[in-house]
């Protein structure tokens, strides 16, 4: 019996917006490539994650983006101290947005519990298109 793919979901601690993600990775990806992650715990369950899972980013409060983990490696920090290096594909794909409430570390995301993908193009053109922040004002009325 082969693995099961298996997804994280992570805070991006900082992050106000999809844009900001980019743009630090962009960043990121050409001072100290490839472009990755490092968080403290290596996922026991690397080989799920390897075949086919992503990385589901929070931003301000919502599920907004996924993108592909290439790469779980063995790392270290500056200090020296180990890590885990989770080496990401650039593209930022647009997932249907939801509330997570906030958390420490990383969490195991099984797939049928991940957000769908949203078509970018749609997007744009919907509620998603909304800022940020009135899209939540409007969800907390209960009008989305």
């Amino acid at each position: 019996m082969g693995s099961r793919v298996i997804h994280l979901l992570k805070l991006s601690v900082g992050t106000r917006d999809v844009a900001g993600l980019a743009e630090w990775q962009a960043l990121r990806g050409v001072t100290d490539p490839p472009l990755r992650h490092q968080t403290r715990q290596k996922p026991k369950r690397s080989a799920e994650i390897e075949d086919g899972g992503s990385i589901y980013w929070v931003i301000t409060g919502f599920v907004r983006v996924r993108q592909r983990i290439l790469e779980i490696r063995d790392e270290a920090w500056d200090d020296g101290t180990s890590c885990a290096g989770l080496v990401l594909h650039p593209e930022l794909i647009p997932v249907a947005a939801r509330p997570v409430k906030p958390f420490q570390g990383w969490r195991y995301l099984a797939p049928e519990a991940a957000p769908p993908d949203i078509d970018p193009m749609a997007a744009a053109a919907g509620i998603d298109a909304l800022p940020a922040e009135l899209r939540e004002a409007l969800r907390a009325l209960g009008l989305l």
